[in-house]
């Protein structure tokens, strides 16, 4: 999944970051990354993506360097993945896609699926790029999640349907 031939052809920056982030598996699985999940079948599992298309994502932003594999087991080689600084620095980006997907793309009667406290003043967050009750600049380290109802029990669907699947494969 190297950059296209548009984007290494043109000095739009809009276009250069939409050739490294722009499908929704490479932004669901830095959404994980985002979310503490770290470990391949975790990612696969919250993304819904197949593993060929994580395997293709995951290989992509390491290789524009917003993901490093980090090993944590020996036999058999096994890998974690974790944000890089230039993988951090997608926080504001991906905060906007939610923003706009929480106001646009909810439907009636949805909560938000993820409300976040801003552990700085101790209220709500909002939608940001501030929060909503003390006007700062809202930073992902001074963040605590909590998942809506609807939100943990589609994770957990997920998580479920997940280990079902490996099971059945090692039987």
């Amino acid at each position: 999944m190297a950059r296209n031939d548009f984007a290494s052809q043109t000095l739009c920056p809009v276009a250069r970051a939409e050739s490294i982030a722009g499908d929704i598996w490479t932004v669901l699985v830095l959404r994980e990354l985002f979310m503490g999940t770290h470990r391949f079948d975790e990612i696969q599992a919250m993304t819904g993506a197949t593993p060929q298309m994580v395997a293709a994502r995951l290989k992509n932003l390491e290789s524009e360097g917003l993901v490093e594999r980090q090993r944590y087991n020996e036999r058999p080689a096994r890998y974690e993945y974790h944000l890089t600084d230039k993988g951090r620095d997608f926080w504001p980006v991906l905060m906007a896609l939610r923003a706009w997907g929480e106001k646009w793309c909810r439907l009636p009667g949805e909560d938000r699926a993820v409300e976040y406290l801003h552990t700085s003043c101790g209220h709500s967050a909002g939608l940001g790029p501030v929060c909503d009750y003390c006007g700062e600049l809202l930073r992902r380290e001074e963040l605590g999640a909590t998942f809506s109802t609807a939100t943990a029990a589609e994770r957990e669907t997920r998580r479920t349907a997940s280990r079902a699947r490996k099971q059945r494969g090692s039987a």
